[in-house]
């Protein structure tokens, strides 16, 4: 069975003003991320702007991730729709397109599903596709829990092959590595502050939502891990730390593509009512990115 490994950066989705796909752009930020050493792409994530997506965009988005990547990384695919027929229907749709390695599936968003018929939610899901699934807790967004033994339930299923854990909390983080087999199921961080703790504990790498920006930084937080250079690692991951920080300065993924923009890649706008960066905070964030050397001036 497909193990995801290493650094995977969650892709926005470029917009223009008017929430139409930049096609070009999408092909640039995929040149761009994996320039950088990336070890696969995620697409159609909450970066990505999936809940925003028509059914066409989201296929399209699809589609030029597949051929642009031409097999370079592995390419990673949301499916995560409110309800369990949406997901099944946006799982259909990637496998039919081909080209994808795995899916990701985050929990429902507005309702609050019990743990019971998360399992269900999940093992329905996975049983509608041949494709690998990748379980996505992110309770500080959707305020739903995959607890500890929902995860070890789920481990059990063929194709369920992992989960990204984004609730910052390093103590379920361990206990989704202590509680399923290692061999077969992998845990990858989704808060880019703990991508070093989660590979110290056993995790398989990261989905990381700042390897949009500074993609070489963040892969190199998990290449000098796996080469056993662990105080480099811990000072890359120390590096990464006030641009993760600096995300948070305002509605989310506005500042992804504010960053991508002083890197040299134009991915336009984020889905309104998100706006645009205030004065200050886009000083806070050009300053950071010009400590890492990343700023581009043109």
């Amino acid at each position: 069975m497909f193990k995801p490994t290493g650094v995977i950066p969650a892709l926005v989705t470029p917009l223009d003003k008017n929430g139409n796909l930049m096609e070009d752009a999408l092909r640039r930020v995929i040149d761009y991320t994996i320039a950088g050493g990336v070890h696969g792409l995620f697409i159609l994530g909450s970066s990505g702007e999936i809940y925003g997506l028509t059914n066409e965009q989201k296929r399209r988005v699809v589609e030029i991730t597949v051929e642009h990547t031409a097999g370079r990384v592995p390419v990673y695919c949301g499916a995560s729709e409110i309800t369990t027929r949406d997901c099944i229907q946006t799982a259909k749709m990637v496998e039919e397109v081909g080209g994808v390695s795995a899916l990701s599936v985050l929990t429902p968003y507005f309702m609050t599903p019990t743990q019971s018929e998360l399992i269900d939610h999940f093992t329905a899901i996975a049983k509608s596709t041949d494709l690998p699934i990748i379980l996505y807790g992110n309770e500080g967004r959707t305020q739903v829990k995959i607890d500890v033994n929902t995860c070890a339930e789920l481990s059990k299923v063929d194709n369920i092959i992992g989960i990204k854990d984004s609730s910052g909390d390093m103590t379920k983080l361990a206990e989704y590595l202590r509680v399923t087999d290692r061999d077969s199921f992998s845990v990858l961080a989704g808060r880019d502050t703990l991508i070093y703790a989660g590979l110290c504990h056993g995790g398989t790498g990261a989905i990381a939502s700042t390897a949009n920006i500074a993609p070489k930084l963040v892969a190199d937080i998990y290449n000098t891990f796996v080469a056993g250079d662990y105080k480099k690692s811990l000072e890359l991951q120390f590096k990464l730390a006030p641009l993760r920080l600096a995300v948070d300065k305002a509605t989310f993924p506005v500042v992804l593509k504010e960053g991508l923009r002083m890197v040299g890649v134009d991915v336009g706008y984020s889905f309104a009512p998100a706006a645009e960066m205030s004065p200050e905070s886009r000083k806070q964030l050009e300053n950071v990115l010009k400590d890492l050397e990343l700023y581009q001036t043109n």
